[in-house]
This record gives structure tokens, C-alpha cells and sequence, in this order.
């Protein structure tokens, strides 16, 4: 007779969606992931992603024992003989260098409570070198920062509240499941929704416009739809009177450029920004939701702050249905004394974005050490080649993870991770205001334990022991601290999540925490900094997101023999390209093998690829991505990346 299980759990991978969970258990083993009906944002809907994220909890790929590297290669060890080590070297460094000839490189692969916790290992440790930067929304918080003093993004719920919506570079159909029944339903309304990508992304299908701007061009097209909304009398004349700053100045921008010019450098017709306008007029309260690439430019600020500038001028900044929303405070419902910082107030940090060289050129002390946890920086970092030569040279790495990735490759030690479904803890979003339950729906695989689990063993290795070795539930009542002073109950947080209280639709009171205590319009604008042509290498490399896959979270069977490029018919037919047969494709600082696939839908100056790909597998294509930082949120210009391309 079969023993079947039903565990309620929460999606903890870098995705917005953040699903709310059942897994279903067979005699032990999990059989079945569908989404939670009591969910109240997700609503039992999951992407098939995590649908299948079973093989990947399965896959024979998949590292269960600790490994070490010696003289004739990896081997398999105990838990205490890998432990031992990692303590024995760390101490070892510390007292040579001291503690901060240690990197802790944390990701984003995945950000529960616990795992956040581990920060304060290291601390406890001493205060080794950590990170700071982004290698993704950062840019994007700190443009709206500028605008809104604190971004504060309408809660999902509330788009159902919206006329129309504008996805910005957002597409929900691959990356946000969520909210594509909010989509649906704004249609079966009569609303209208507009998708806004260079690349035709899969949620265009879902639009009744897909329009296309050139690359890190959209500032011209915000811009061109608030002056024609302007021009016909449509801006909200109280909100630009009474509850905003630097709007004459920002007018003035506006008036160096006709709406002919805007649409002409942003690479559309003027069709498309009077389509925009005639939305922002007629289809009142209209959302838009900002995606993730926008960021990827080093001057992102512009565009970001030009469409935070069109939600006022339209009056749909402080309204039900409104707003533009970018992303949530994942890490608000914790409290982050957990952290530890506050012990190492001078802790070296070093720039993400520039990782690889960072490593190489760190002095007083050089780093020796690197442990990795929920990332992979050689894949996913620019210029992989260089980060892959920064982790050659260390005298030690540690990696904490599922399967032997490109950084992995590199380790001296790995230490075999549970997946979520293995796990107890407590997960936050960055695109919803719900907090969910982790709970364990099977046992460890093999000999796998979870980044909670190690740690707490190796802080028994060392004179902090008694202030970190506590239970998770010790650990969690702390960090949730917030949520229990919001009138949360973590025993019922177990099985149901957590509504952060956040307003549903923020500055309904036009209060802003800016300077002025008003919504702030940029005052200064330099075009001339966007525009970045290069005959000898004229495409822009926009790398979205994958439809089956999160960044580089597969397997090395996932990957076909050569990545993907997509191109516009005319460029292959100009450069003697054919569809399907190999390209080279070539960056100032790097070239990868790739397979041509031409397509009518892409724009003539993009080369469009999927990433995350290993470079194990023949993929990696941030081979080709240069250290680049934002001039504003430190963030990650990946695509601002030029290629070119040419026959094998």
C-alpha cells in the first residue's frame, strides 16, 4: 500500500515568481510538483520549470558526497575530512593575512532566511572580504531611489486594478507566471497590454503590441510619449504642481528634441509612441512593469528614470492601477543584525561586476581563499575567462552546490547541497509581498546537507561555536523578527505565507521619502552616452532570459552541442550566414562557437542568445561580456556588449 504525502513549500530559486508549492510523496521519493491552490498570489500555478525541477532533485548528474581535489584528481571524503580542511586553511590564512584574505562569494541562486545567514559565519569569523554591487536589479532600485526616494513597487494583486498594463522589458510568460491570469484578465476587460523589448519576447504573443526599441534606446521613447501627452493636454497637471520636483527642468529636456527626433533615435515609428500616449490617455489606470534588462546598460539610469517620469506626467504615479513598479524588498521581513555586519563595520568589500579582476589586483592582503555558495561567477559573471583565471590562481576554493558547473570545476573542495525540496526554511520575494514556508518533502539525497547544516558544523571548528551553533528554529525566530512585530505567527507561517505589509498601490498619499518629499524628475540628460556604435562590431548582445532553464541552472546533458544566436534575416544575408550552420561570434575580448538560427522578428542591430549556458558545454557566452559597472547601482552592463559574427 502506497504511503502518499502532500507537503506545502515555496519555490526558493532566483525567479520573482517565488511559487507557492505542493510536492507530492510516494513511499519516500517526490513524484509530483504542482503549484499551492492557497497561494493567495499564485494561486496554484507554477512554471514548468519548476514542474521539472524533479529530474533535476534526481538527475544522476547530481554531486551527493563531499569531494576533494589532490595529486590525482577528486575524490570522495567524509563530511568531517572536508570540514576539517576548510577550518584548518581558513585558520591558516587568518592568521598569516588576516581573515579578510578570505572572499565569501555569495549569490543569488538562492536567498532563504538561513542561507542569508550564512554572512554571519564569516563575520563571526572575522569580517572577510565580501561583495558589493550587482550582477543584476540593482541599477534598477537605485534609478527609482532617485525618483521615488524609496521604491516601493503596486502589489501584483493590484494590476488587477489596472486598465492597461506596459510590460517594459518585462515578460511574464517566461519569467513571472504569475501574473499572466492578471494579464488575461485585464484583456477579457477590454484593456490593452503592451510589451516593450527589442527582442520579441514570448509574452508579445499575450500583447496587442509588441514594440521594439533599440537597445539602451528606450529613454527616447518614454520621452517621446510624455511629450506628446504634453502636447495634447494630457499630462496631470496637479500631480506636476503640487507633488513633484524638476519638472520644468525635465520639460526642458523634452523641448530639445521633436517627437519626430525621440521616435527616430529610439528606433520606432511615431505610431508606436502615439499608440503609448493614446494608452496612458484612454486606458487609465495603466501599470508598468519594468523587466530586469533595462538594467543592463551602463547609463540604465536614464531610461529607467524617463519611464518613472512618463508614469507622472500621465498621472499614474500614486494610484490605484498604477505606478511603476521594478521590484520588492526581498530582504525587508528579516531582520539584518542576523547578518552580523554591524561586527565588521570595515570589512573590505569588492565590485561584482568586477570580480575576476578584483581577485586578481586585491593587495594588503591579496586574496587566497574563495568559498561559493548559491552561484556560479564563472558562467555568470563578465569576462568569464578572467574570473576562471582569478579561481586558478587562488590557494583555495570551496564550492557549496548541486552539480560540477564551470566554477565548480575549479574547487578544492565541493560540498554536495540539498535543493529546497530537501530543506526547512522561510523564503521573501523581489516580486511579490508574500513570504512562504520551506519544508522538507524528502530526506537528503545521498550525503547532501543544507548550507544551514554545514555551517553550523563548521562553526563547532572554531572559538564562536556556542554563539552560532543554535536550531534553525532558534536562528529563524531571530531573523524573522519584522514579521512577528507585524503580527506574523511562525508556526502558522509553516504551511501558510505571509503578507508582508506593504500598501497595495504605494504613495496613494503623493508623500515620497526624495529630498523635497515629492516625486523627483531628472533634471539632467546626456544622450550622447547611450548611443554605443561600433562598425567593427555592430551588434548588440542582448543574453534573456531562458524559457526552460534559470540562468545556469541545468545540467551538462541539457545543453545541445553549440548555443543558439538569433539573427535578422538581412544581416546573415549580408554577411554570408546561413540559418543552421556554425558562427563565430566575436567580442573585443573573447569568441564562442555558436549555431546561427535567423529570424525575421529580431532587430537588425541585435544578436539575441539565451545565457546561463555552461562553458564546459561549449557555451559560456560571457566570454564575450567585459567588466562594465553602471554609473549609477553598480550593477552589471551585460548588454552593452558588442559582437560581430563570421563563418567557421
Amino acid at each position: 500500500m502506497s504511503d502518499i504525502k502532500k507537503i506545502i513549500t515555496t519555490c526558493t530559486r532566483d525567479c520573482p515568481n517565488t511559487c507557492g508549492l505542493e510536492a507530492t510523496v510516494e513511499n519516500g521519493r517526490l513524484v509530483r510538483l504542482t503549484g499551492s491552490k492557497n497561494h493567495p498570489l499564485t494561486r496554484g500555478m507554477a512554471c514548468h520549470k519548476a514542474l521539472k525541477y524533479i529530474d533535476r532533485v534526481y538527475s544522476k548528474e547530481r554531486i551527493t558526497k563531499p569531494m576533494m581535489r589532490g595529486a590525482s584528481g577528486r575524490r570522495e571524503v567524509l563530511w568531517d575530512e572536508a570540514l576539517d580542511l576548510i577550518a584548518e586553511k581558513m585558520k591558516t590564512i587568518r592568521d598569516e593575512d588576516g581573515p579578510q584574505a578570505i572572499l565569501y562569494y555569495q549569490g543569488y541562486g538562492e536567498r532563504t532566511a538561513l542561507k542569508l545567514l550564512n554572512k554571519c559565519f564569516f563575520n563571526m569569523f572575522g569580517g572577510v572580504t565580501t561583495l558589493h554591487g550587482s550582477l543584476c536589479g540593482g541599477t534598477g532600485q537605485a534609478s527609482q531611489n532617485m525618483d521615488l526616494g524609496n521604491r516601493i513597487s503596486h502589489d501584483p494583486l493590484d494590476h488587477y486594478n489596472s486598465r492597461a498594463m506596459i510590460l517594459w522589458g518585462r515578460n511574464p510568460a517566461t519569467t513571472q507566471i504569475g501574473l499572466v491570469p492578471i494579464i488575461k484578465e485585464i484583456k477579457k476587460k477590454g484593456g490593452r497590454i503592451i510589451t516593450i523589448d527589442p527582442f520579441r519576447n514570448r509574452s508579445a504573443a499575450l500583447s496587442d503590441r509588441h514594440i521594439a526599441p533599440a537597445p539602451n534606446m528606450d529613454a527616447y521613447l518614454a520621452m517621446a510619449a510624455a511629450k506628446i501627452l504634453i502636447d495634447r493636454g494630457a499630462h496631470d497637471i496637479d500631480f506636476l504642481s503640487h507633488h513633484s520636483a524638476g519638472y520644468t527642468a525635465y520639460k526642458a529636456i523634452l523641448d530639445r528634441y521633436r517627437v519626430d527626433k525621440l521616435c527616430y533615435l529610439a528606433g520606432v515609428s511615431g505610431e508606436d509612441a502615439q499608440y503609448i500616449a493614446d494608452t496612458l490617455i484612454n486606458f487609465k489606470p495603466t501599470s508598468i512593469l519594468l523587466g530586469w534588462g533595462l538594467h543592463r546598460h551602463k547609463e540604465a539610469h536614464f531610461t529607467i528614470r524617463a519611464i518613472d517620469a512618463l508614469g507622472a506626467v500621465s498621472g499614474n504615479i500614486g494610484v490605484e492601477g498604477g505606478g511603476v513598479s521594478q521590484g520588492f524588498e526581498e530582504y525587508g521581513p528579516y531582520d539584518p543584525k542576523c547578518w552580523g555586519d554591524q561586527l565588521n563595520p570595515g570589512r573590505r568589500t569588492i565590485l561584482m561586476p568586477y570580480v575576476g579582476e578584483e581577485l586578481l589586483n586585491a593587495q594588503n592582503p591579496p586574496i587566497r581563499m574563495v568559498y561559493v555558495t548559491a552561484a556560479n561567477p564563472v558562467c555568470m559573471a563578465p569576462n568569464s575567462a578572467l574570473v576562471a583565471e582569478a579561481l586558478k590562481r587562488m590557494e583555495f576554493v570551496v564550492y557549496s552546490g548541486h552539480f560540477l558547473d564551470d566554477t565548480a570545476e575549479l574547487a578544492d573542495v565541493f560540498l554536495p547541497a540539498t535543493t529546497f525540496l530537501e530543506e526547512y526554511d522561510v523564503m521573501a520575494s523581489y516580486g511579490h509581498n508574500y513570504v512562504g514556508p520551506v519544508n522538507p518533502a524528502i530526506e537528503p539525497v545521498g550525503d547532501c546537507r543544507s548550507e544551514f547544516q554545514m555551517f553550523t558544523e563548521l562553526a563547532k571548528r572554531f572559538s564562536f561555536k556556542d554563539q552560532y551553533c543554535k536550531s534553525a528554529d532558534a536562528w529563524l525566530a531571530e531573523i524573522c523578527a519584522p514579521i512577528k512585530a507585524w503580527g506574523g505567527d511562525l508556526d502558522e507561517l509553516r504551511h501558510t505565507p505571509f503578507r508582508v505589509p506593504e500598501p497595495m498601490a504605494p504613495y496613494l498619499d503623493k508623500v515620497f521619502a526624495t529630498p523635497s518629499g515629492k516625486f523627483e524628475f531628472m533634471t539632467q540628460f546626456d544622450g550622447d552616452l547611450l548611443k554605443k556604435d561600433d562598425e567593427t562590431y555592430p551588434y548588440t548582445l542582448l543574453s534573456v532570459a531562458p524559457f526552460d532553464y534559470i540562468c545556469s541552472e541545468r545540467t551538462l546533458a541539457d545543453h545541445p552541442p553549440l548555443p543558439e544566436v538569433r539573427l535578422h534575416p538581412a544581416e546573415a544575408e549580408k554577411l554570408g550566414l546561413a540559418d543552421g550552420r556554425p558562427v563565430i561570434v566575436k567580442s573585443p575580448i573573447g569568441r564562442v562557437k555558436a549555431l546561427l538560427r535567423i529570424d525575421a522578428s529580431t532587430r537588425r542591430d541585435c544578436l539575441v542568445t539565451e545565457r546561463g549556458g555552461w562553458i564546459k558545454a561549449g557555451h559560456g557566452l560571457n566570454r564575450l561580456t567585459a567588466e562594465m559597472v553602471s554609473t549609477v547601482g553598480n550593477g552589471t552592463p551585460y548588454y552593452d556588449t558588442r559582437v560581430t559574427l563570421c563563418r567557421v
